[in-house]
């Protein structure tokens, strides 16, 4: 699958939007139960892009579809964690198992270490997304704990993987 790694743009969030609703609605990897609006994914990239940190699109390069996306925010409010970033990846659901979600994750690495941070943290929905485990692992993360039944989604207690990647 060809693919292009670049910074996301306004123009990229109908897609952004559309791949995070799926994964909202039909998935355990985020927490999230009822989509957010376009106007607030906007807020969200704002708020990601304001504090200095990547937020990364993969698209086709012929039509410049939105494949999936990748970014970093800070993992805490407090200001001994300023070093520390939580990763957040999802891709869209034909363009699964075809890189696009290792091909982000290794440059949200990159730029994260390029920006000063020192780690990365994936707080992974569901402790049986193996999908979500095995591409991290590639990327050099390791599994640090699991959180169970933290999470009520769709009827079902789930469990939260935490994962961790030095910089």
């Amino acid at each position: 699958m060809s693919l292009v790694v670049r910074d996301a743009a306004a123009a990229d969030f109908a897609g952004i939007a559309e791949i995070y609703a799926h994964h909202v609605l039909h998935g355990f990897g985020t927490f999230e139960e009822v989509p957010p609006t376009h106007d607030e994914m906007l807020e969200r990239f704002g708020r990601v892009t304001e504090a200095g940190l990547p937020y990364l699109v993969g698209a086709e390069p012929e039509t410049n579809r939105v494949l999936g996306y990748a970014y970093a925010a800070p993992y805490r409010p407090r200001s001994a964690y300023r070093f520390t970033v939580e990763d957040s990846i999802y891709v869209a659901p034909a363009a699964q198992r075809h890189g696009v979600g290792f091909a982000l994750l290794t440059r949200l690495v990159e730029r994260c270490a390029a920006a000063g941070m020192k780690q990365i943290v994936a707080v992974i929905g569901d402790s049986a997304n193996r999908p979500s485990i095995a591409v991290h692992e590639r990327c050099g993360f390791r599994l640090t704990g699991v959180l169970t039944a933290v999470g009520f989604k769709r009827n079902r207690w789930v469990d939260t993987a935490i994962m961790q990647r030095a910089l």
